[in-house]
């Protein structure tokens, strides 16, 4: 049986995804395994609060082309939630 993964789980998974090196929406959204609704909402969560910075690389005449990168203050974030969740053992429920 699979677990559902929390609105942070989810956010952290995107974080981890843009300091690897995807940038691009829709990479993101397959690496993490997200929908395209639930990448909106994360992006637009971690933008807000300036864990990551929305870069418009173009602008065509239908839409711009977005590419995200990961700012210090969420560089931090990642750092502190490997710390916790290294603190912390979950076993699985049988």
């Amino acid at each position: 049986m699979s677990t559902r993964r929390s609105k942070f789980q989810l956010s952290v998974e995107v974080l981890n995804q843009i300091k690897q090196g995807e940038n691009k929406p829709t990479r993101i959204m397959y690496s993490a395994n997200l929908s395209w609704k639930s990448l909106k909402e994360i992006l637009h969560s971690l933008t807000t609060q300036d864990l990551i910075e929305e870069i418009i690389v173009s602008r065509s005449s239908k839409r711009a082309k977005k590419r995200y990168q990961i700012t210090a203050k969420g560089e931090n974030v990642l750092q502190y939630y490997s710390m916790v969740s290294g603190l912390i053992e979950i076993e699985p429920r049988d």
